[in-house]
């Protein structure tokens, strides 16, 4: 990582009174008063101005989160800040509050850059960005792979407050884009850190870094604070606060899990059964595979179920589409790779399917947690095959409780299997035509392209060409 400028461990942010979240609104949130420990000139701070606490109004936040009550105060006196929460905790809020206050006080062009790991975080980011800005005209950029480079330039050469990117893409325009740099900037934040770092983005962190004032404040959010996000911490912050609102890997309490051990052969059978019995809610399906996660949607639509996929191997405005079509309710399934596990806030999702079970028993609390958000109750299915077992018996392990089985009929599931081996080869006969139809009308390769899905991909395009060059 970059050279490291302080190496201050992190103090820790008291832990507010019992009882204290339930008065608080976010015009209340000053800095703590009674903590001597803190300097005291922290004591004249102002809590969030109120243009923002009418825009927080205006989104339906009464009152802030865990979260919220701990890192904004901190964040208002400008200290830097690591926030550890589990998912869906507001920490979008925790963040975009603060700096738009900055904001107000001292106005400037590219003000603000938040890091985040996948495109469809950063224009979920961005919505909340202009939606509490809107009343104070505050103008964001998203900086993303998978789409036109030229349209970005020339957004960043309006100057906007608060640029949202991934890192790759961020990287080619400081580098290429005539006119465009960071020099003036005052808050980085880096949203889902742990995720930034283990999906490799660790050089291009280092380059951003570089090139960014080293006088401006970080806030770095992690869900989990792994050694990759300790060592950014100490190359990045100085002397930060921790505001941790749960050290301990959890799911909401309102989330009810459960397992299926089935053979691996009538995953199929068993995920049809499912949604024919909780009909009626809407449902997100996590695979393990880009390839998984097409077969099994063409699978569910040749069923008559309105299903839509979302995986790294789709361009981005179908990516978008997906998504939009999934909120609007326009459908009621969603198939999805890890890109949607993490940070996406789609308040309606009432079940959530593990398919394919993850490697990463942290990556179950992040898929689970898409649905149960807010204060809602969802439930969570998990289905383990033969195979499965051990990494099913790690989850458990992880979030320290032994699951239910969720409840079948056997004889009710065998008699879906022959319309379900139908649609199963229906489905691979479509997969293999789309495969085709893609090699004839292979598009250029060079999309910088910058999710985990689609590395692969190009790694397997740039392998296919050099072998023709050969050839010839």
């Amino acid at each position: 990582m970059a050279a490291p400028e302080e190496h201050d461990s992190p103090t820790e942010a008291p832990q507010p009174a019992v009882g204290e979240e339930e008065t608080k609104t976010f015009k209340d949130l000053v800095s703590v008063d009674d903590a001597d420990s803190f300097l005291s000139c922290w004591r004249q701070a102002q809590g969030v101005t109120d243009v923002l606490c009418e825009a927080c109004d205006q989104l339906g936040w009464t009152k802030p989160t865990k979260i919220q009550i701990e890192a904004i105060p901190l964040a208002l006196q400008g200290r830097d800040i690591i926030g550890l929460a589990e998912t869906g905790s507001g920490k979008t809020g925790a963040f975009a509050l603060p700096i738009l206050n900055a904001l107000l006080e001292t106005p400037q062009r590219l003000f603000a850059l938040v890091l985040t790991p996948t495109r469809e975080l950063a224009f979920q980011i961005s919505e909340q960005f202009e939606a509490l800005g809107s009343s104070i005209g505050v103008q964001s950029a998203v900086i993303v792979g998978g789409i036109d480079s030229m349209s970005q330039s020339l957004a960043l050469a309006k100057k906007p407050h608060i640029v949202i990117a991934t890192p790759g893409r961020l990287i080619d325009h400081l580098e290429n884009t005539k006119g465009f740099n960071l020099r003036a900037l005052k808050y980085l934040v880096m949203d889902e850190a742990d995720r930034i770092l283990n999906m490799d983005f660790e050089t291009e962190v280092d380059k951003i870094l570089k090139v960014i004032p080293r006088d401006r404040k970080t806030l770095l959010f992690s869900a989990t604070m792994t050694k990759k996000v300790q060592k950014l911490q100490r190359a990045a912050l100085k002397n930060p606060v921790k505001c941790a609102v749960s050290s301990k890997y959890q799911t909401v309490e309102k989330l009810q899990q459960y397992y299926l051990f089935i053979p691996s052969k009538f995953k199929d059978t068993y995920l049809v059964y499912i949604l024919n019995e909780l009909a009626g809610n809407s449902f997100m399906i996590f695979c393990s595979t880009c390839n998984n996660t097409q077969r099994t949607a063409l699978l569910l639509r040749n069923l008559g179920f309105t299903a839509i996929p979302l995986h790294g191997q789709m361009s981005q405005s179908k990516r978008l589409g997906s998504l939009n079509k999934f909120k609007a309710k326009a459908r009621s399934i969603l198939l999805a790779t890890d890109v949607a596990s993490r940070g996406l806030d789609i308040p309606h999702v009432d079940v959530v399917v593990n398919f394919d079970i993850p490697t990463h028993s942290k990556d179950y609390i992040h898929r689970v947690g898409r649905t149960a958000r807010a204060g809602r109750s969802g439930k969570a299915i998990t289905f383990v095959t033969q195979y499965d077992v051990e990494l099913f018996q790690r989850i458990e392990h992880l979030i320290g409780k032994k699951l239910p089985v969720f409840p079948t009929e056997d004889d009710e599931v065998m008699m879906l299997t022959e319309r379900v081996t139908e649609a199963q080869r229906f489905a691979r006969m479509e997969l293999r035509e789309h495969g085709e139809k893609k090699k004839r009308t292979r598009e250029d390769a060079g999309d910088n392209d910058d999710t985990e899905g689609a590395i692969g991909v190009r790694n397997k395009v740039a392998g296919g060409k050099m072998k023709k060059r050969k050839g010839h």
